[in-house]
């Protein structure tokens, strides 16, 4: 039997699309992922918890909740769902086939919606204050009322934490941005922002190496780059953005990247450069990285798709 449509991934981007795949008949089945990229079916929200900007929940949801909804709504289309990882797939050959769990499987098209992994620090008291002060999306979490009038802090020296910590000043009491050389490695412009707002305060040649607290986060300790001196500092929550890692390893090069690794699409559509495969949600975004971005281009795969399969019967 070959499959009309396989889907890979699960989070808002993969679900998105299931639905709409699932109500144009596509009969699609999704490989949802077993601890895929280290999280659990359902991507990142799985991690998260208050979402307060995602439409249609004004009083806001848990992210788990919000996945499990749409985890549902797929199957109640008609998504057949199985909570399996994709080992590995072959693009080179039409019908495609996707290896999972010993067994392979064919398909006329496939989405991948694989999302991409936030990196961590690994730092002592880092699990135990994941999403408990701890985040890798300021734009996610910093406003809610846990973050605000607090001194909050950003890791990284990139474009991604000059605009995180610039975005946080509308929250916080302070922003400290700490950066492990002596140089900030982002544009000059937002170099400049960021030097001159009064609100933040740059940490330069420091590591944060360990987080500290008793239910949530209260203290990071520090450590000097150059003299290794360490100190505990006071804050109400920390941010990372050191990059993150699009789910692709399965891929083995066979779709184009760009030179971070997130899937190139055609502008304008979740094309990649094999026809019959598309792309959308984090994977291919390393700019919104929004659940309803993420969202908005799952409908963009499953209509790019649809469109695929009929001129292609």
């Amino acid at each position: 039997m070959i499959e009309n449509l396989v889907i890979i991934g699960s989070g808002p981007a993969g679900h998105t699309a299931a639905i709409y795949a699932a109500r144009a008949q596509l009969d699609p089945l999704m490989f949802e992922g077993l601890m895929a990229g280290g999280v659990a079916a359902g991507g990142q929200l799985t991690t998260t918890t208050h979402i307060e900007n995602f439409p249609g929940f004004p009083e806001g949801i848990l992210g788990l909740d919000l996945m499990m909804r749409m985890r549902q709504q797929s199957i109640n289309a008609g998504t057949r769902v199985e909570t399996k990882t994709v080992e590995s797939v072959d693009l080179s050959k039409k019908p495609f086939e996707i290896s999972v769990d010993g067994y392979k499987v064919l398909a006329k098209a496939v989405i991948i919606a694989t999302g991409a992994t936030a990196k961590r620090l690994g730092i002592v008291g880092e699990e135990q204050f994941w999403q408990k002060g701890i985040s890798a999306c300021a734009v996610c979490d910093g406003g809610l009322p846990v973050f605000r009038n607090k001194v909050l802090a950003v890791i990284g020296g990139g474009d991604t934490a000059c605009e995180e910590a610039l975005y946080l000043t509308r929250f916080a009491s302070k922003v400290l941005l700490f950066v492990r050389r002596d140089v900030l490695r982002a544009s000059k412009a937002m170099q400049e922002k960021v030097l001159k707002h009064a609100k933040v305060d740059v940490v330069w040649k420091t590591h944060v190496v360990e987080a500290l607290g008793d239910k949530m986060l209260q203290k990071i300790k520090t450590r000097h780059a150059d003299t290794g001196k360490e100190l505990t500092v006071d804050i109400g929550g920390l941010f990372y953005a050191i990059g993150h890692r699009p789910n692709t390893e399965f891929l083995k090069g066979q779709i184009d990247v760009d030179e971070d690794g997130y899937i190139m699409t055609r502008p304008g559509t979740t094309q990649t450069n094999i026809k019959g495969v598309f792309a959308c949600g984090d994977v291919q975004d390393k700019r919104y990285r929004q659940a309803v971005s993420a969202a908005g281009s799952g409908c963009m795969a499953a209509l790019d798709a649809d469109k695929y399969l009929k001129e292609n019967e």
